[in-house]
């Protein structure tokens, strides 16, 4: 076992057998479903990354669907990009919130946002120029253009996530373990990404995975789930029966541990969910959900959506090519931002990356 792992076991609340899908069903997000991707582009970008051993962090995610890549962004240089998203937090009026001080950690210090998962992908927060700055890294892009063996990418207008350890007015959250892909997609559509911003070790919460389970993807779906209970959507929650499943056969779960400045990757087939800080933790968890995937995947609509969505200043889901969304400010405040304080330099690379200019 690597230093970055740490396997633990954690136990699941009571849940239905039928699965649910609470992300699509959350306040405030609209989405737009496009075309599946040929299965021939899906076959041709793929070929390249399974013909032959790579010697580095791609054989870990083929092996078990999910790797961390050390110090893709400098520690130093990550540690400005939290500066900046903790600059961002306070910048609604809310001067109380004091990072150093667990007093200050309360909900009427914190932007409002409808959805309690501790991610910000409103206000034009996924378009801010650090985040930006942060996605185009050199180590954060280049990793994407050699996993997909093209430089002609798109980027997810994914969100900040800023979670404030053992708050006093919030409630511990439960493991929610799912998949990011629909069943009616077959083979690797599209590998999710956590630049860390912040240090995150055993006790200060984090991705959980299961190794492996990505290769059990298929089985899972054509012999365990109906098939007028699959859905194009790209999220299942799985029940606890169901996880016992992946856990009878082999899968290990696995708390992924890393440093500020390292990219983390996983296959969207691969079972994972956050977990939330334990009490011992006193780390300010820190991190940018970031996506890449090649443009060929998007078809015209969703070229013109994706462009359309980034004139807005809008954010996605962790799918550049697919699952478009139009994400609404909460509507139960007096914010009325749309869009990012500092907005990013409209390079030409950006544009592309954004799909707002054709490669």
């Amino acid at each position: 076992m690597s230093a970055t792992e740490t396997v633990t076991t954690f136990t699941l609340e009571p849940t239905s057998t039928k699965s649910v899908r609470t992300y699509k069903d959350a306040p405030g997000i609209v989405v737009t479903k496009t075309k599946s991707v040929p299965n021939e582009l899906i076959e041709a970008a793929s070929a390249t990354l399974y013909l032959h051993p790579h010697g580095d962090w791609r054989d870990q995610l083929i092996r078990d669907g999910y790797a961390v890549i050390k110090a893709a962004i400098p520690k130093q240089k990550a540690r400005e990009y939290q500066q900046k998203a903790f600059g961002w937090m306070k910048s609604f009026g809310n001067d109380r919130l004091d990072f150093l001080d667990p007093e200050t950690w309360k909900k009427e210090n914190l932007p409002p946002v409808d959805v309690n998962i501790n991610v910000y992908n409103c206000y034009g927060v996924t378009h801010e120029k650090f985040m930006w700055d942060a996605r185009m890294e050199p180590g954060v892009l280049g990793a994407f253009e050699k996993l997909w063996n093209t430089d002609q990418l798109l980027a997810s207008f994914d969100g900040l996530n800023v979670t404030l350890p053992n708050r006093k007015d919030a409630q511990r959250k439960s493991p929610w373990p799912h998949f990011d892909q629909s069943p009616y997609k077959a083979g690797l559509h599209c590998v999710q990404g956590i630049i860390s911003l912040s240090d995150h070790g055993p006790e200060d919460g984090g991705l959980v995975v299961y190794k492996g389970s990505h290769n059990l993807f298929n089985e899972f779906f054509s012999t365990q789930i109906r098939k007028e209970d699959w859905d194009e959507f790209n999220y299942y929650q799985l029940s606890d029966e169901q996880l016992q499943w992946f856990l009878d056969h082999g899968c290990e779960e696995v708390k992924v541990n890393c440093e500020a400045g390292d990219l983390v990757v996983w296959d969207s087939r691969t079972c994972h969910w956050g977990m939330e800080p334990t009490e011992k933790s006193n780390t300010v968890r820190t991190v940018i959900y970031s996506c890449f995937t090649p443009a060929k995947f998007a078809s015209e609509e969703a070229l013109s959506k994706k462009k359309e969505l980034f004139e807005n200043f809008s954010g996605t889901t962790h799918w550049p090519h697919a699952d478009l969304t139009a994400v609404r400010n909460p509507t139960h405040t007096n914010v009325e931002r749309t869009g990012p304080l500092e907005k990013p330099v409209m390079t030409d690379k950006l544009l592309k990356l954004a799909g707002a200019k054709p490669y």
